[in-house]
């Protein structure tokens, strides 16, 4: 039986949602990114992380919160751990697609993810959530071409969902959801700068733009509010609701590069659709703990 949610849960959702929409816009923009930067992956995720990290410093000094380096000394295992999180997420998916292709690194990584979560937050395992899986799974490899089974990007993929897990798992209860971020994003670009050095490292003048917008909206503005979310809503909850994400990116790959769906993604997007709202109605009732 479903309860009607509290204030505080429906506004948790909400910024886990709109988390998911600009999560969604991610994989277009880095489409583009790969075609016009001359960067290769670990490169753009390079730029990504200090985008996001540079955009949320400017929102916590136009805000006044000036205290992120006494937050950061007063725990910075955690900051540091975040943000290998954040680096092993971005890598282990790049690392993936080469060798399983993107739909099968995009269901494995995703799809643990929630499953990761709830397994390290000691939270049941609901049905929903393995709904959710499905639908993920049929939404991308539902168009044929799901790419290999390579064992090596299975682990990869594995590895992107085990560090997505990481990243959310700390920084949950954050009361400074956007100072936390930041601070994430910036060890997480730090470990990444030796990898990045390794090749170009410097992007084609006319990606800047896109490059900017990386950093802010599928970056800062998305994990800002994930992490805001996760104050008042479950951390398995969160992860599914935010799986609103690869629906947008279908969504965008329809509308703006004319790709098509076939029926049985179409049946994909809509279980998956279903097992959100079913998780966030059933999930984001109770308080988080």
């Amino acid at each position: 039986m479903y309860h009607r949610l509290a204030p505080s849960s429906a506004r948790g959702l909400l910024y886990v949602a709109l988390a998911g929409i600009a999560w969604g816009t991610g994989g277009p923009t880095g489409a583009l990114l790969f075609q016009y930067s001359g960067l290769n992956s670990t490169a753009i995720s390079f730029w990504r992380l200090v985008g996001g990290a540079v955009w949320l410093a400017v929102a916590c000094r136009l805000l006044g919160r000036r205290r992120t380096v006494h937050e950061f000394a007063a725990a910075p295992l955690r900051y540091l751990l975040s943000g290998l999180g954040l680096a092993v997420c971005q890598v282990g998916y790049f690392a993936a697609i080469p060798r399983v292709g993107i739909a099968v690194a995009t269901v494995v990584s995703l799809g643990v993810g929630p499953l990761f979560i709830a397994l390290g937050a000691r939270e049941r395992i609901t049905g929903a959530l393995l709904l959710a899986v499905l639908g993920l799974a049929l939404l991308v490899c539902g168009g044929g071409g799901a790419g290999g089974t390579s064992i090596a990007g299975i682990a990869f993929s594995l590895l992107s969902g085990a560090g997505y897990a990481v990243g959310t798992l700390l920084n949950r209860g954050q009361q400074d959801p956007i100072s936390s971020a930041m601070l994430g994003l910036g060890a997480g670009a730090l470990i990444l700068l030796p990898l990045a050095m390794t090749e170009r490292i410097t992007p084609a003048s006319g990606s800047w733009p896109l490059l900017a917008y990386f950093g802010l909206v599928p970056t800062a503005l998305a994990y800002a509010s994930f992490y805001a979310g996760l104050k008042a809503v479950r951390v398995s909850t969160a992860a599914v609701v935010a799986l609103i994400e690869p629906l947008l990116a279908a969504l965008i790959g329809v509308l703006a590069f004319h790709e098509h769906l076939r029926p049985l993604s179409l049946i994909g997007a809509a279980v998956l659709l279903v097992a959100i709202v079913v998780q966030a109605v059933g999930g984001g009732s109770g308080d988080r703990r």
